[in-house]
């Protein structure tokens, strides 16, 4: 089996989407992947933080989280992203993260890399598909090769039925509204095995 690399980048407000990034780097994991966890930076202000408790506490559970770095997409062989919808697109964390790769990018260095993105709103019509898209949108510049999850496993259907990664509703209260732990391990486990396969042929 080639020793697949995997990094899981996440951008989180409430935490979400770190839960759903554990659960990824997870299946990777178990899918016999070497996994680095990581965030990217945040770019509000710390009063706007401050202001909101959630926010707050999330900031605080998670500073001991590395932040991603041009090496680690460099290092990886596959990249899964997980982030919120900002109006059904991605985050302006997530995105300035991305727009950073530019050198990579120049020296071919993220060719064939193998990708997939997951999401969460706070409704099912909130701009998750949208939001997925617009990042596999920079992927395909990037010359990625993008691993959707599709309709590859029953537990698809069980978190919800979006074919282009695993996405989540969140409540008021910032909880998940549909079960999608097993769907995002599979996904990851899918974007590992595709990596596989992609060094396989390489080697």
């Amino acid at each position: 089996m080639a020793n697949v690399k995997a990094a899981v980048i996440f951008y989180t407000m409430g935490g979400t989407n770190y839960t759903m990034a554990q659960w990824a780097a997870k299946g990777a994991e178990e899918a016999g992947a070497e996994v680095r966890l990581l965030k990217v930076d945040e770019l509000a202000p710390q009063s706007v933080i401050e202001a909101n408790e959630g926010w707050k506490a999330t900031v605080e559970k998670i500073k001991d989280v590395p932040t991603a770095s041009s090496e680690d997409i460099e290092w990886a062989d596959a990249v899964i992203f997980s982030m919120p919808t900002r109006f059904g697109n991605l985050p302006s964390q997530m995105k300035q993260f991305l727009d950073m790769q530019g050198g990579l990018w120049a020296n071919g260095k993220t060719i064939n890399k193998v990708v997939s993105g997951m999401t969460s709103a706070q409704n099912p019509h909130g701009g998750q598909e949208a939001t997925l898209l617009s990042l596999y949108t920079s992927m395909m510049h990037w010359g990625a090769i993008i691993a959707a999850p599709g309709y590859t496993d029953p537990v698809i259907f069980g978190a919800g039925g979006n074919p282009y990664g695993t996405s989540v509703s969140v409540d008021q209260e910032g909880h998940m509204v549909e079960d999608v732990e097993a769907a995002a391990k599979h996904q990851a486990a899918r974007t590992v095995q595709i990596a596989q396969t992609m060094k396989k042929g390489q080697q």
